[in-house]
């Protein structure tokens, strides 16, 4: 059975969007985007360049004074006004979603609900940013913190979840007063194009959200541009040390929310059954291409036989296939360098001495033209080897037992990233005593991700990134405080 191809009038046309002028073009290199269930074009991309950048912060800059002074209920009506339209349009974003890289019709249409609730969130936060006084002593005086925007916001954001990552940066930023120039990724562009037109419908004035569609040279024209005051970046770490070297150059602040290695703690005390279902999504959840996913499973060892057999018979339950038939549950990989690259990382794994449980191997059949792999579980994985210490960013799980809690907090914290963390237990001492040890931004007890709220601060620890996207953690980064000191002393005879 051939899977089908996305059909091109249902996809946006506008890689380009400033101030209110959407553009077919850009100015740069005309790329070929590829879909990953088939790896057939669904079009012909011409490409922002640096050029389209200036004008994009031009934009920006010129919006901003206006957007900053619009009251907090002004702007609060309107980000509630975009949020219904988000929601109303929420299947709009189907074919854009699943077009750009492989992600499955199943959990395509939440990705526009998500976006409205992020958006209903951060416009409670319009009419509520206020600053705070501090008692003075010693000569009589006022002084007052306020909390202001930087001005322009580059946001970079990645292939993997574009419309997710572009509403985490967009909705808190303007929400503070900023205005926005997003890149749109080249491997990945359709969902933001669809979003970034959507706000405009929405009564966004023109210029406080800005498109450029590109490559790596958009990025670096955003990061070094002396018109942008922040950049927030999602990404890998490789990227993320560019962005800094380069933002180094004006020293432009940069929020960075990277990759991870993130460990999934299951005790011999936990709801097995459950523990295994929710350690399958760190394969299974955005076809295995998520930074947040739970791809390190640390199991004790009076469990771990029983644990590998339940993971593995449920993984042989997946399907994947056509990522716009309703019933699958797993698409592609984003590309074939991408699926060669897993596969190098899994023959290196077993070659360091792990023991395969499920997968290892590219699907063919129907799915050969495609970039397919299946669940693919890797046990007795030495906590030192390269499958176990880096991110390999497909949907492959790693398996590592262990014998005490000390030695399962040690394992969890042994590798340089710190985004996520799982921990299965019925033991509420553990899970506090746990919880409390590990080194990570975000935790979850018996849970897979259920956290991901707006209303939730989500970022990384070490090499997993810094800053906040989410909560009142996540506007504050995107304000800057002031300190105002006023002299009472009255004036002499």
């Amino acid at each position: 059975m051939a899977f089908r191809d996305p059909a091109a009038d249902t996809l946006p046309r506008y890689p380009i969007i400033i101030g209110d002028t959407r553009e077919e073009k850009g100015s740069g290199l005309a790329i070929p985007h590829i879909y990953p269930g088939t790896g057939k074009v669904t079009r012909e991309i011409t490409m922002a360049n640096a050029n389209d950048v200036d004008r994009a912060v031009a934009a920006a800059r010129a919006a901003f004074p206006a957007w900053r002074a619009m009251p907090g209920d002004k702007r609060r009506d309107l980000f509630f006004r975009l949020a219904a339209l988000l929601e109303a349009k929420a299947a709009e974003f189907v074919p854009s979603l699943v077009a750009e890289n492989g992600s499955i019709a199943m959990a395509a249409p939440y990705m526009g609900y998500d976006a409205a609730q992020k958006f209903r969130y951060f416009g409670g936060w319009c009419d509520k940013i206020h600053g705070r006084t501090i008692p003075m002593w010693g000569a009589p005086a006022h002084d007052y913190v306020s909390y202001e925007p930087f001005g322009v916001i580059g946001a970079i954001v990645p292939w993997n979840g574009p419309l997710f990552a572009s509403t985490m940066i967009i909705a808190p930023a303007l929400a503070a007063g900023n205005c926005v120039v997003l890149k749109s990724p080249d491997l990945a562009p359709y969902s933001a194009m669809k979003l970034v037109e959507i706000m405009l419908e929405a009564g966004v004035p023109p210029g406080v959200v800005n498109l450029v569609t590109g490559a790596a040279d958009v990025g670096a024209a955003m990061v070094s541009h002396p018109g942008i005051d922040k950049i927030q970046f999602i990404g890998s770490g490789a990227t993320a040390k560019k962005v800094l070297a380069n933002a180094a150059e004006t020293l432009k602040p940069c929020g960075l929310e990277l990759g991870g290695k993130s460990a999934v703690i299951v005790f011999d005390d936990a709801d097995l059954m459950g523990a295994a279902k929710r350690g399958l999504t760190g394969a299974v959840s955005a076809n295995g291409q998520g930074c947040v996913n739970g791809t390190r499973l640390l199991v004790q060892r009076g469990v771990y036989e029983p644990y590998l057999q339940m993971l593995g018979a449920m993984a042989g339950h997946i399907k994947v296939g056509d990522p716009f038939d309703v019933q699958t549950t797993m698409g592609p990989v984003i590309s074939e360098p991408a699926m060669n690259r897993i596969l190098g990382m899994v023959q290196r794994g077993v070659a360091d001495g792990a023991r395969v449980v499920s997968g290892g191997e590219r699907l063919g059949g129907d799915h050969a033209s495609g970039y397919f792999l299946p669940v693919t579980i890797l046990a007795d994985v030495a906590n030192g080897t390269e499958i176990a210490q880096n991110e390999v960013f497909g949907p492959v799980l790693v398996v590592t037992p262990f014998d005490t809690e000390e030695e399962a907090v040690a394992l969890a914290n042994g590798t340089d990233y710190g985004l996520g963390a799982y921990v299965h237990t019925q033991n509420l001492r553990r899970a506090h005593s746990v919880t409390a040890q590990l080194q990570a931004g975000q935790i979850h007890v018996n849970g897979s991700g259920e956290a991901m709220q707006p209303n939730v601060p989500f970022g990384g620890w070490k090499q997993s990134g810094h800053g906040r996207l989410g909560g009142v953690e996540g506007l504050h980064d995107f304000l800057q405080p002031k300190n105002i000191w006023m002299n009472l002393t009255p004036p002499e005879a």
